[in-house]
């Protein structure tokens, strides 16, 4: 069906130049909605272009033990850092050519390791576009609070008024949220890097650095400082992925683009990091209570200014909004898994402006549930954050030294070892930041990981039971006519009656009425008999009786006692007022029929709404009430309908 849909949407040219503005203009509708490289920079990297606010005092932190001889260790960590930064990029450059429908570690993995291991890749992947969110925007709220105090008793509020606005502009689609975020993100960078060239060529600092405390030895800690602070530093590495996770959003051609986009960011999240680490270093800035390392080295290089007040405001802007990286990643993602049966179809349904909706809100939503239950405080989130995607990037790296190994290629033995120690080096960080952060709280991502696989694997075995039971990918017997019976409950003689009957009469030959009726009521079980025989409308009456004054089990069982083995439709007929509140004078017995037809029968069920005029009918003019109780009946007595 998906090739009879595409077919008939490409008309046949009646010339090459027809064909070639055709192409532009198929193309210029959906490309409108898709990312150039400066707006996949806005709209998928401000997690990692972010990363520098607190990636170096990560560092400076750990090392910050060992004393001044510590601290003079930031340099030689952040180049290794950044030197991982470059395996990084070149893999997912090669991920990017490989798997140009996007997915990343989850479909590096699922091609060249096993199912489980990309299972195991998305939900770290999952869980990584989870906690960016929360972190981003706690964050980005409390920088805000710390400027201004007053707003701190609103936190939460504020954190989730911030992630419903990045929400609302994500559903306009990610086109929209690159336009309006690339002006933040270039006014970012054009500051951070502004406070490294200036810092570089100045000889003291602007305003004086407090004195670096007392030095302590970095051998008593070695190796296992460095591995620390090797592994709190990589946190600057969150979102390198995500370019090669959404290369579908990218504008065509899409790979080349995200190819471009991808190296861009690794080179400018390499410069800021480098730039930051040699000014750090370069000052000897070290931990301060109530001031960031980045705060401090602004105040150093640019004086406390309007240069300082700039870039600290525009941090403050793109922590909040780092967290559009997960908007673009995720839904896309969400999508892939969908199509593989891992998630629900719903995921994979795009909407107008090329988003995935369902993946946006449910994003979104989890987000908030996250950051109410920490009350939007960032030093609770923290902990979890980063351990998901060393994980995925120890599995992406992995997966590329298979793909070296079976698809082979010009240089492709350097391409394996540089893949190969890549896939070490992300291990060894994962390991370390789980290790150190788990008494923290990380122990949480350990648990989420595992019952996300699982969670996937049910839906995945939901999906291959209905699909057997629906014999999907097997050519069924031809279809052949079966006895049937249209069924139509009534609650008495009425124009409603008469046109659901009217519609029943058209869809089979054999059409059946049934009245319930209640024991205690023989009344109205004689008035309904007699109303009929006089209306006469050659359809044959059931009256059903119901013990209890149930109404939906009594119908159900008068269908599977009379009508085993045939094709049974009921047709409930319901009014539609025209006016909403009217609606509540219904008495929704059409949905209780319904609800019990659905549970205890194979029936099909049709809800036939008829609707009723605002305006009253002329005297003299039938007409049937809006609670549903034809013209003619007892006061007070309700009908089986409506």
């Amino acid at each position: 069906m998906s090739d009879t849909v595409r077919a008939a949407e490409i008309e046949p040219p009646s010339s090459g130049a027809d064909e070639r503005r055709g192409r532009v203009r198929r193309s210029t509708g959906a490309d409108r909605d898709r990312l150039t490289v400066p707006g996949g920079l806005a709209a998928l990297s401000l997690d990692a272009m972010a990363s520098v606010a607190y990636g170096p005092e990560a560092i400076v932190l750990v090392l910050a033990v060992a004393g001044g001889a510590g601290l003079g260790l930031t340099l030689p960590v952040t180049l290794a850092i950044a030197g991982l930064l470059a395996v990084l990029v070149f893999s997912y450059r090669q991920v990017i050519a490989a798997f140009p429908d996007g997915g990343g570690a989850y479909a590096v993995a699922k091609r060249h390791l096993s199912v489980r291991t990309s299972l195991v890749a998305a939900a770290s992947l999952v869980v990584d576009y989870v906690l960016n969110v929360a972190v981003s925007v706690a964050a980005g709220v409390a920088a805000l609070t710390s400027a201004f105090p007053v707003l701190l008793p609103y936190t939460v509020q504020l954190c989730l008024l911030v992630l419903a606005l990045i929400t609302a502009v994500n559903l306009r689609g990610i086109a929209t949220s690159a336009r309006l975020f690339v002006v933040p993100t270039v006014i970012f960078v054009g500051s951070i890097l502004t406070v490294i060239v200036v810092g570089l060529f100045r000889d003291e600092p602007a305003t004086a650095v407090q004195a670096t405390p007392a030095s302590g030895t970095v051998q008593a800690v070695g190796a296992l400082l460095l591995l620390k602070a090797f592994a709190n530093g990589c946190a600057a590495l969150t979102g390198v992925e995500a370019i090669a996770n959404a290369v579908p959003s990218f504008r065509a051609p899409a790979v080349r683009r995200a190819q471009r986009a991808e190296v861009a960011l690794g080179a400018l999240l390499g410069v800021m990091l480098i730039g930051l680490a040699t000014l750090i270093g370069r000052f000897q800035i070290h931990p301060v209570e109530g001031v960031t390392v980045l705060a401090q080295l602004t105040d150093a290089t640019l004086g406390h200014g309007f240069g300082f007040y700039l870039v600290q405001l525009a941090t403050v802007v793109l922590l909040a909004l780092a967290a559009n990286t997960s908007f673009g990643g995720l839904p896309v993602l969400a999508k892939l898994l969908a199509e593989d049966n891992y998630l629900p179809h719903v995921f994979a349904l795009r909407a107008r402006r090329q988003v995935y909706r369902y993946g946006v809100l449910v994003l979104s939503a989890v987000a908030a549930v996250l950051l109410v239950a920490a009350r939007g405080q960032t030093n609770t989130l923290v902990p979890l954050f980063a351990i998901g995607v060393f994980v995925g990037f120890t599995i992406a790296q992995y997966g590329m030294v298979r793909h070296w190994l079976t698809v082979g290629g010009p240089g492709w033995r350097w391409k394996l070892a540089l893949n190969g120690f890549g896939a070490l080096l992300t291990f060894v960080a994962a390991i370390v930041t789980t290790v150190s952060k788990l008494g923290e709280g990380a122990w949480l991502v350990a648990v989420a990981l595992p019952l996300l696989v699982l969670g996937f694997e049910r839906v995945h075995h939901a999906y291959r039971r209905i699909g057997v039971s629906l014999g999907l990918g097997r050519t069924p017997a031809p279809p052949r006519p079966g006895p049937s019976v249209v069924v139509v409950p009534v609650g008495g003689v009425s124009e409603l009656t008469r046109r659901a009957l009217a519609a029943a009469l058209s869809l089979g030959d054999e059409v059946v009425a049934v009245h319930v009726c209640h024991a205690d009521e023989p009344a109205a079980r004689a008035r309904v008999r007699a109303e009929w025989e006089a209306w006469h409308p050659d359809v044959e009456l059931s009256l059903v009786e119901a013990p209890d004054r149930d109404l939906g089990r009594p119908f159900a069982a008068h269908l599977r006692e009379r009508y085993t083995g045939r094709h049974m439709f009921v047709v409930i007929p319901e009014v539609q007022p025209a006016r909403r509140w009217e609606r509540i004078l219904r008495n929704n017995r059409g949905a209780v029929l319904d609800h019990a037809v659905r549970r205890h029968t194979d029936a099909v069920v049709c809800r036939m709404r008829f609707p009723v005029p605002a305006t009253v009918p002329g005297a003299g003019e039938p007409a049937a009430s809006v609670a549903g109780e034809p013209t003619g009946a007892a006061p007070g007595r309700p009908t089986a309908v409506g």
